[in-house]
């Protein structure tokens, strides 16, 4: 089981959102910037996220995006969902046909382990996340490091 690039990048990113949520819309550039997301990725997640209204835009000078729902109301779970990926450890996508097209001797175990996956992701919420000590050091962190990078680029030229 593994859980690719796309729905990690969409929870990185959902959760700099979160950590952001007070300071008005927020670019992707801006999270692209901190998270090391190239920006057209997170075009394309972000599309996906606002379908499933877990993000909302802004447009015009000034505009980004905003969280859909309260920071409380969104899990991880959520998130994953809605850019199309899932948590499923089986084999044949829990389609029991992992044994030509029968059941592998298996298959109830990896489901239960994708079951247990899902319930446990969905009861993390951004806010849970957002609350984390270690959470908060690391997004203060990317946000200096991002602030000393466009002073040393302002001075540059």
């Amino acid at each position: 089981m593994r859980l690719t690039t796309k729905g990690r990048y969409a929870v990185t990113a959902m959760l700099d959102l979160a950590l952001h949520e007070g300071k008005g819309p927020i670019a992707l550039a801006e999270i692209s910037a901190r998270q090391g997301i190239s920006l057209s990725y997170l075009e394309q997640l972000f599309s996906r996220l606002r379908k499933k209204e877990l993000v909302s835009s802004t447009r015009g000078p000034g505009g980004g995006y905003h969280l859909g729902k309260p920071v409380d109301k969104i899990s991880v779970a959520d998130v994953i969902g809605a850019v199309d990926e899932s948590v499923d450890a089986t084999k044949c996508g829990g389609d029991k046909n992992c044994q030509g097209d029968d059941r592998c001797l298996t298959h109830e175990l990896w489901q239960e382990l994708s079951e247990q996956i899902y319930i446990f992701l969905s009861g993390i919420s951004l806010a849970d996340l957002v609350n984390r000590k270690n959470v908060r050091e690391v997004s203060e962190r990317q946000d200096h490091r991002v602030i000393n990078t466009a002073q040393l680029r302002k001075e540059a030229s």
